[in-house]
């Protein structure tokens, strides 16, 4: 039986181990996205509201979190917007449809409270398939001017977005400390470092962009 709620505090520690256990190893050797979600929770682009997980038959098995992002037009105009991350499903249970679940749950309430477009970094084939199309394709830049292979954009709204080219910035909680990152993970049980063809892949689409 499935059921999607809000985070509580009695789920934190939870829902880091679970984040650490969906990324370990899959994008750097360990990983840090376990961190972000512990100081995440205190920063004032954090979104409670937009914060959820998923039990299966009780247990916990995933999550979503959000923060508010910006896109800022070529006459200084912004937009508040959101972004997520990172969306953890245990490994067990990954490729099962409660990811899709626990999306599809968040964009609805994502609406609900106003919001209508969603930028993201991450691997276009886990999201596609969910709305998400290049940056590009909604003139959406990042301050320098590029296009990341790795952004996408949703409109949780049609034509939210009017043609008009934006420059997007994300909260800057997301420019975590490694250093912090990697004391933090010490205070895990030990999981074995390992190099995966994974990172590699993560390594050329992060290091890719759109003409």
């Amino acid at each position: 039986m499935i059921k999607i709620r809000n985070e509580t505090a009695a789920d934190y520690k939870t829902v880091e181990d679970i984040t650490r256990k969906a990324f370990y190893n899959l994008y750097i050797e360990g990983c840090v996205e376990h961190y972000l979600v512990h100081i995440m929770r205190r920063h004032k682009d954090f979104i409670p509201a937009l914060d959820f997980v998923v039990e299966l038959d009780g247990r916990v098995i995933g999550s979503i979190l959000y923060t508010k992002a910006k896109l800022t037009d070529e006459n200084g105009e912004e937009k508040e917007i959101l972004t997520f991350g990172p969306v953890s499903i245990l490994p067990e249970y990954q490729r099962k449809g409660y990811g899709k679940q626990l999306m599809e749950h968040s964009f609805k309430q994502a609406v609900s409270m106003g919001y209508d477009v969603i930028v993201i970094f991450g691997s276009p084939a886990n999201y596609v398939s969910r709305g998400f199309k290049s940056c590009k394709k909604f003139h959406i830049c990042q301050k320098d001017g590029t296009y990341p292979s790795a952004m996408m954009v949703k409109e949780l709204v049609p034509h939210a977005l009017d043609g008009r080219k934006w420059f997007y910035q994300e909260s800057p909680v997301m420019a975590i400390s490694e250093p912090d990152a990697l004391a933090y993970d010490d205070s895990f049980e030990k999981m074995e470092k390992k190099h995966l063809p994974s990172q590699e892949e993560f390594y050329i689409m992060s290091h890719s962009f759109l003409k």
